[in-house]
């Protein structure tokens, strides 16, 4: 019986075998949750660029086989020992971010790095154990993950729509609201226009940012960037000359928020010279291993603030589940991201998309709610 916790579970998920291989659908054991562990059923999940990095680009990263996949959202299928605050049916969002609650980092207002490490996988197939990306693995119709990275929500969310919550949407409009901490009436420039890039516009408007100017060599993004409040456009592609240049020159001095969310060392260093002397702030969202970030000091002596956050600085357990009922209360866009949507056996398509630019976010169905 699938309802049983005691048994293991077979069931389908995306495989990733090896870097840059196709992500193969496979039949995996899916094994009981243990202490503080919980077992759900994956009903929707969003094809995030960070999947895409670390089957794709990160060149290094030995983690396979896998099952990728951390923006997802599901019910509970049964829980583990000494596990009291999930009980079977509970709609929930994994989240790749921990919060314990008791760590240096939880009890700091000012962050929210938990030391808590996720959850060893609980997955195998064909005898091999599978790494559970991010201790999730939402790539499959169930998963494990530990109570310290699991956010309870709203009982009537739609799960394949909120799924996003868990990581895209929360990390830019974060950012943006967060850790730059925009002002009212002030300007701002957001490099990188897919789903995190586009949740950074989303938090600048929302915080009061009058200018909001965009940075992408796919211009195609810019009319939806528009739906999430963008007022300017940029494409580097139509300047010869640094674009960290050209926007200081549009701004007269500078930006007053900057936001790089494309993951690229000289985007980044673009990003933070775009701002204005004295005042400027710069948040570093995009998430590369490949290079080191420079710029010359007297851009930082001259009074700018360059900084960088996870998931939009929000404590991951307890903030998701306020961000769910902002979009159910009309608050907070998530629709507007969903570009496509696939069932699991077309998770390779979704990948395509992504890498070809198509796509702001694809929702794989994974499973139907009964």
């Amino acid at each position: 019986s699938r309802c049983s916790k005691s048994q293991v579970i077979k069931c389908r998920a995306a495989v990733a075998w090896g870097h840059k291989q196709p992500l193969v659908v496979e039949e995996i054991e899916v094994f009981p949750p243990r202490d503080h562990e919980i077992r759900i059923k994956v009903v929707a999940t969003g094809m995030c660029h960070s999947d895409l990095y670390f089957l794709v680009d990160c060149e290094g990263w030995s983690g396979f086989p896998a099952v990728l996949g951390h923006e997802g959202a599901g019910i509970v299928e049964s829980v583990g020992p000494h596990v009291t605050k999930f009980r079977p049916g509970d709609k929930v969002i994994p989240v790749p971010i921990t919060q314990c609650g008791e760590c240096r980092f939880c009890l700091n207002p000012e962050s929210n790095l938990c030391e808590v490490s996720h959850i060893t996988s609980r997955l195998k197939c064909k005898g091999q154990t599978l790494v559970q990306f991010a201790g999730i693995s939402t790539f499959s119709e169930y998963t494990v993950v530990s109570e310290v990275a699991l956010a309870k929500i709203n009982d009537s969310a739609p799960l394949e729509t909120v799924c996003l919550l868990g990581c895209g949407i929360p990390t830019g409009y974060g950012a943006a609201i967060n850790i730059a901490k925009v002002k009212p009436g002030s300007t701002c420039a957001v490099f990188g226009l897919g789903a995190v890039g586009l949740a950074a516009v989303m938090g600048c408007k929302a915080a009061g940012a009058t200018r909001i100017i965009v940075i992408d060599t796919n211009k195609d993004k810019f009319e939806k960037a528009k739906v999430f409040g963008a007022t300017d456009f940029v494409n580097p592609k139509d300047h010869a000359r640094p674009i960290q240049e050209v926007l200081v020159e549009m701004t007269n001095g500078g930006v007053d928020f900057s936001l790089e969310c494309v993951g690229n060392v000289d985007v980044m260093r673009s990003a933070f010279e775009s701002c204005v002397k004295g005042w400027g702030v710069s948040v570093v969202v995009g998430y590369t291993e490949s290079g080191e970030v420079s710029t010359l000091p007297m851009q930082l002596l001259a009074g700018r603030t360059w900084k960088g956050c996870f998931f939009g600085g929000y404590k991951s357990v307890e903030s998701v589940p306020k961000l769910v009922d902002e979009y159910m209360a009309k608050k907070l866009k998530v629709d507007e991201f969903v570009s496509h949507r696939l069932p699991l056996d077309r998770i390779n398509e979704a990948v395509d998309l992504l890498v070809q630019g198509k796509s702001i976010r694809t929702v794989l169905e994974i499973s139907q709610v009964q």
